[in-house]
Order: C-alpha cells, then structure tokens, then sequence
C-alpha cells in the first residue's frame, strides 16, 4: 500500500475511508499492515493540524475537568489556592488566575502550564 501525504479534502476523506476500513480488519499492531495503518493516522494527523487546528481549551473549564476526574471538590484546592472563597472566585471567574496558583495546580494537579496560560 502506499500512503503519501494528503494535499486536498478528497484525499483526507479516501484516507479516512481506508483507515475505517483498516480497523473493521482489525489489523495487528506491528505486522506490515499495522505499521501501514499507523502510518496513515500519522499522515491524517498532519493534515488535520494543518486544516482544522484545535482552539486551546479554556483554563478554568480545563481546571473543573480535572477536578472531576480526580474525584476532587473545591475544599480540595483550597491548599494550592487559598481559601475556600478566593477557589470559588476563581472557579466562577470573578478573580484572575495568577502565576503562583497555575504553577501549584500544573505542579499539583498535572494541568498542562501551556493550557493555564491559554
């Protein structure tokens, strides 16, 4: 098979097609058809950052998923952000997220500092 980069829509959308089709076989990571496969999601990536780039998500809502899939509750960001009024300002964007707090919650928390920034 041979997989080149993708210049146009209709050679995204063919490209698309053949990966769907790739995983209906259900091909093995590390056979010739595997490695085909994870070299057109790398070339359909490419082509995806270029033409439909992600916008950076949101700092405060990036804070909030965080906190829901740590299982945390406000009280638990108390420690890195001060009191439980000043969290909810924060939370509730009333109040500006400072250095000292993005660096605590990418320190912390593991929040990407470029999402904090963002």
């Amino acid at each position: 098979m041979k997989i080149s980069v993708i210049r146009s829509e209709t050679e995204y959308e063919k490209a698309l097609a053949l990966a769907d089709r790739m995983f209906d076989k259900r091909v093995k990571k590390g056979t010739p058809d595997g490695d085909d496969l994870e070299l057109l999601l790398l070339v359909i990536k490419d082509y995806e950052d270029k033409y439909y780039p992600l916008a950076p998500p949101d700092p405060i809502e990036a804070i909030k998923l965080t906190m829901n899939e740590k299982g945390l509750k406000n009280k638990d960001l108390e420690k890195f952000i001060g009191s439980k009024g000043y969290v909810s300002q924060i939370l509730n964007r009333k109040k500006p997220l400072t250095i000292n707090i993005m660096r605590s919650l990418h320190k912390y928390l593991g929040i990407p500092a470029e999402i904090l920034l963002a």
